[in-house]
């Protein structure tokens, strides 16, 4: 028997849920995926995946409750994609995250594909590309789900809410970038260098602003590599959210997010109009291996009080850069530190070689290989035998979670790089985070009492060079959920560990539509039995896609110098050929000098957001913008 304080607790709880589900709605956006020409920094124009004609590419916005359908179709004509939400948990429906060949197979080109699945989560997040490292050809933009019940509300109006996203620029295409990454001819590892950033995908961005109001900016690291330095001259930032997750607020000058991380906050404007500032994005060039001489890597914008005032330069910053704290933060809600985990997942972070020369990323020992069929449909069709991880194949690096479960994953960098590690499918209690060069978390000898009481939480921290990080979650999300390094660099070589979760429970209660199956026949990929496609005997993972073997026993660390300073003699050698083979020949005719100068695949229409460096643009997202369309 309830008492009439219970009663009108579930009273309340009821009306709660009705008017939420008076107020959600179907928003649906229509994707035609293509090729259009973008030069975002004015230096160079290039093929960038567009949607409808269009790049930038549209945000996707909704309201907490509501129901988002994506049909996407793939005219790239020469590429697969698929479309990853990052940030979102997609309970109940993981066949829509979006990695290709963990819980769907790519979209061909000429095939469609439909996403559809509610948002239960406020805040900033973004989409993008999760297949063969595309992304940063374009195929990414912001993700904002609004809360109509937000706690911080009374500190500004939505209306003067504003999207902000940072990014590095590649002039080159990944399909040509990445043979050569991953090469003989590139021992070391080392990642390329971006050309540019960019603010809101462009350059010499201006920011109207009023006196006097309080401004949301919400912000997106939507780049492939470079972390970034972000500062507004003149104002601090208080941050209200990052990654999702509503943080009680608190004051930066200076904020750093690695690529894929999302902060948002709030920046009160001056009372005068006498002067416009900059606001300032800073690559972290401790991640390049190379500092080109023509790399510019800062992207100012400015908050314009007045266009008819000059729009100044940054001021220059001699002193090393201090960002804030994000361990520091404290969650909305108060959530208390998890209990000692029932699951220790340890991952140490590697580059090496391989037998075929080129240099790998690992967890441990394994490098990441995607399976023949998706990791999710091994799930669903390997019955009692799902919850045996072996299935899943050798080189998914897959561990199989129980519901409920509290897991704890640490991850150890032996290499000298920082790593943004995201998780699919949760936030993690980030809690503990040792500074650079601290070794291993063995060595910092912690115990429960050393851990914050009430950890911060997010979806992708960033892990300092030669130290380590220990984050913990609640298995409390059935689904096939990779943990990976965000660097997309490192993604494509194999920095990727799989959590399948409960795949008991997503055997009764998951159906995949048959839009998702088409998708896999159309390529001829199976979509029952284990990593290697077998059905008869699950063990057996003959067949499965494979890294290359290892380096022979004995090739030693000088071993692995001597080959790259081999190969590094090589490539000189052919380059003084090539060099002495292209100089000009005074008898030969005009036309053999020519070169051919545009892009060789171009397979729209040109861009039509005029975003060039000289043309500058603020995406500024309420409610009811985004391109798409609603239905109560």
């Amino acid at each position: 028997m309830f008492s009439l304080s219970g009663r009108l607790l579930l009273l309340e709880a009821w009306i709660t849920t009705l008017l939420g589900l008076s107020r959600a709605a179907t928003v649906t956006y229509n994707f035609d995926i293509g090729w259009v020409t973008s030069n975002p920094d004015g230096a160079f124009d290039r093929p960038t995946i567009g949607i409808n004609g269009q790049w930038p590419i549209p945000p996707i916005v909704a309201n907490i409750g509501d129901n988002v359908v994506v049909q996407a179709t793939n005219h790239l004509g020469n590429q697969t994609t698929s479309l990853h939400f990052h940030g979102l948990f997609m309970n109940g429906t993981t066949q829509m995250d979006g990695p290709s060949q963990v819980s769907q197979c790519a979209i061909a080109p000429g095939s469609s594909f439909t996403y559809n699945f509610t948002v239960n989560q406020p805040g900033t997040y973004w989409y993008h590309s999760h297949t063969n490292g595309q992304y940063p050809d374009g195929l990414r933009g912001p993700l904002i789900i609004h809360d109509p019940d937000s706690p911080f509300l009374d500190l500004y109006e939505q209306v003067n809410e504003r999207v902000l996203t940072v990014s590095d620029w590649y002039h080159d295409q990944m399909t040509d970038l990445l043979p050569g990454f991953i090469s003989k001819g590139n021992p070391t590892g080392a990642e390329p260098v971006p050309q540019a950033a960019l603010f809101n995908d462009t350059q010499n961005l201006g920011i109207p602003v009023r006196p006097g109001t309080t401004y949301l900016f919400r912000m997106i690291n939507i780049g492939a590599f470079a972390g970034q330095y972000i500062w507004f001259e003149g104002h601090n930032m208080t941050i209200i959210e990052v990654d999702g997750v509503y943080h009680q607020p608190a004051t930066a000058e200076m904020i750093y997010l690695s690529a894929a991380q999302r902060c948002s906050f709030l920046v009160t404007t001056k009372n005068e109009t006498t002067t416009n500032y900059a606001l300032v994005a800073s690559m972290d060039t401790t991640l390049f291996d190379t500092l080109p001489d023509d790399l510019n890597y800062n992207v100012t914008g400015w908050l314009v009080y007045d266009e008819a005032q000059p729009l100044p330069d940054p001021a220059i910053v001699y002193d090393e850069f201090e960002p804030f704290d994000d361990m520091t933060l404290i969650p909305y809600d108060n959530q208390t530190l998890f209990s000692e985990p029932d699951k220790i997942v340890e991952l140490d972070v590697i580059m090496d070689n391989l037998g075929d020369g080129a240099n790998y990323a690992f967890f441990n020992n394994i490098t990441y290989k995607a399976p023949t069929v998706p990791t999710l449909y091994t799930a669903l069709s390997a019955g009692d035998m799902a919850t045996n991880p072996t299935v899943y194949g050798s080189f998914t690096h897959s561990f199989v979670l129980e519901r409920g479960e509290i897991v704890q994953i640490i991850v150890n960098n032996l290499d000298t790089g920082r790593h943004p590690f995201h998780l699919h499918g949760h936030h993690f209690q980030a809690i503990y985070r040792s500074d650079e060069d601290a070794g291993t978390f063995e060595d910092s000898n912690l115990s429960e009492s050393d851990y914050p009481a009430m950890p911060m939480r997010r979806d992708t921290f960033v892990l300092y060079p030669t130290g380590n990080i220990v984050l913990r979650f609640r298995a409390d999300n059935p689904g096939v959920w990779l943990f990976h390094c965000h660097i997309e660099w490192h993604v494509a070589s194999g920095l990727i560990a799989t959590f399948v979760e409960a795949p008991l429970d997503l055997q009764n209660t998951l159906t995949i539509p048959q839009n998702h199956l088409d998708a896999c026949a159309a390529q001829s990929i199976p979509t029952v039995g284990n990593a290697a496609g077998n059905t008869v005997d699950l063990l057996d993972l003959t067949g499965e896609p494979r890294s290359p073997d290892p380096l022979p026993d004995g090739f030693t660390t000088r071993g692995k110098v001597a080959l790259a300073f081999s190969c590094l003699s090589g490539i000189l050698g052919v380059m003084v050929v090539a060099w002495y083979g292209l100089a000009p020949d005074a008898s030969a005719p005009s036309w053999a000098e020519q070169r051919v100068t545009e892009p060789a695949v171009v397979d729209s229409a040109e861009r039509s957001s005029g975003a060039t460096g000289t043309d500058p643009k603020v995406i500024a997202v309420t409610a009811v913008s985004g391109n798409g369309t609603s239905k109560e």
